[in-house]
């Protein structure tokens, strides 16, 4: 026999799916397809932009500026980090662009996989320019809130390794990042 106390946790259990359902199932498929395309042509024109280096651009993408870096646990947290980022990132390789993009679509968010290239022209924390070009395979999650088409965060997956190797010689790499 169950319990008063199991059945109503079973109810609200049961309840709560049906909510989920609901609020997932309330869009219609023409309205689902229309926010699909709504952000996968700001994911797009977001990546366009940075290619462009018209950074205000890509950060009119966002609902509020954020970017993780999962490779150095670095968070640009606002348009003004963000800001920052870019300025460092683009001194340090000034023709940075990303080429072969990928779009996967999932509920609320968009991964991207592409690869990144540049050419070291300038200091990166700490590292003088190699004038050495790489190029990287990465991961990009472009998440949103729910319903929205602007983005939320952009959390960037790579390998440290792979681009330390080609600008500093696979010897040159630096202690704590692991050989590729």
């Amino acid at each position: 026999a169950m319990s008063s106390m199991m059945l109503l946790a079973a109810l609200r259990i049961t309840a709560w799916r049906a909510a989920a359902r609901v609020k997932v199932g309330a869009m219609s498929a023409p309205a689902a397809q229309e926010l699909r395309d709504a952000r996968e042509a700001v994911v797009r024109e977001h990546m366009d932009a940075e290619n462009r280096l018209d950074f205000d651009a890509a950060l009119h993408t966002f609902e509020h500026p954020r970017y993780e870096i999962v490779a150095t646990g670095d968070v640009y947290d606002g348009a003004e980090e963000v800001s920052a980022y870019y300025r460092e990132s683009r001194s340090a390789f000034p023709d940075q662009r990303n080429e072969n993009v990928v779009l996967h679509h999932a509920d609320d968010g968009i991964v991207v996989e592409f690869d990144l290239l540049g050419t070291h022209e300038g200091e990166l924390r700490g590292i003088a320019p190699t004038g050495k070009s790489f190029r990287c395979r990465m991961a990009a999650f472009f998440l949103f809130e729910p319903g929205t088409d602007r983005i939320a965060i952009e959390r960037i997956y790579f390998d440290q390794a792979t681009i330390a190797a080609q600008l500093l010689g696979q010897d040159d790499v630096p202690a704590g990042i692991p050989s590729a």
